[in-house]
């Protein structure tokens, strides 16, 4: 008899976020298939070292001890053969992670297998596989950043950040303050303040994880699975995203409207397993304190042409100055 997920978190996350895998991936892109198969083949009893999305995952897999319930299923994919995953599996073991669905594509692209595996939230290290996945509309998906140096493990509670804008919410409020101006977007979101923002590709995300709380012991105010929303957005745009989200019935335990202030200190104080954000400036310092992943526009997105454009005025600008 199938599964039903309807009420269970189903997390795909590749092995290069689950795990460190650089330095095999070095190996890969120098010597090719041959001597990344012959490498894994000769260390495959030796346990991978933790990756950007360990903790998040096994936090995430020790809510289940809580619950009345089965609530959080996370499934490892990976480019990987059956026989180069060994490894994989061997690590998945030792670590005690009670993982026991595996994706093992032996090269091919792991983006199409979301649907088959009624995934809410794919975590990995290539681009295009994140980006296929976004387009599509299947899941939330995003591209897991280098994990810091250091982070604290210990608090027993999950902690989960997210962006307001092009994260949870759809990316037309972030179109009008990069077309429009600050003034221009802080007008229009007072003006519509009770008419909710469409949803972004983590919203159905966000209404899932509001809804496995309601299977943990306590009461919600002190649940282990925390949320938080990270924003730059301040007064007086702040309250078109609470109406929002209380109009979605979904609680959030804290909130940090910022203004344009740096968000690395505050995801460093609330403790994030993982933040979420659509923009590499904010992700290169947060990233340095908490693991952090970059949410793509869409393709065809006005703010992905945005980016695009940006990109390659910050290359010209790079090569201009190497021709000195």
């Amino acid at each position: 008899m199938p599964v039903n997920f309807s009420d269970i978190l189903v997390i795909g996350v590749s092995s290069r976020a689950l795990f460190n895998l650089e330095e095999e991936n070095a190996i890969f892109n120098k010597e090719g298939i041959e001597g990344y198969r012959k490498y894994q083949l000769e260390h495959e009893n030796e346990l991978l070292q933790p990756g950007s999305a360990f903790y998040l995952v096994k936090s995430l897999l020790e809510l289940n001890n809580q619950a009345d319930k089965e609530i959080v299923e996370v499934i490892v994919m990976s480019r990987n053969s059956p026989e180069t995953g060994v490894r994989i599996l061997n690590s998945l073991k030792k670590h005690n992670l009670k993982i026991t669905r595996v994706a093992l594509s032996g090269g091919e692209p792991l983006a199409p297998y979301i649907d088959a595996f009624d995934v809410d939230l794919f975590l990995s290290k290539d681009d295009k596989d994140v980006q296929t996945v976004i387009d599509s509309k299947a899941c939330a998906a995003a591209t897991i950043y280098a994990p810091p140096k250091s982070f604290d493990e210990n608090d027993n509670r999950v902690k989960i950040a997210f962006d307001a804008d092009a994260v949870i919410f759809s990316d037309e409020s972030e179109l009008r303050n990069k077309t429009e101006g600050l003034d221009a977007f802080h007008k229009y979101e007072l003006e519509h303040e009770e008419e909710p923002l469409n949803e972004g590709p983590f919203a159905k995300l966000l209404i899932k994880l509001s809804k496995i709380q309601e299977h943990l012991p306590t009461t919600i105010e002190l649940t282990p699975l925390r949320i938080a929303i990270v924003t730059a957005r301040n007064a007086p745009s702040h309250m078109r995203v609470i109406k929002t989200l209380r109009k979605w019935g979904v609680y959030v335990d804290e909130a940090y409207f910022l203004g344009g202030l740096s968000k690395d200190k505050v995801l460093k104080a609330f403790g994030a397993h993982i933040f979420f954000d659509d923009q590499e400036t904010h992700l290169i310092s947060t990233s340095k304190y908490v693991p952090s992943a970059k949410v793509p526009y869409l393709s065809d997105s006005p703010m992905k042409e945005i980016e695009n454009k940006k990109k390659t005025k910050t290359k010209i600008v790079s090569n201009c100055k190497d021709c000195k």
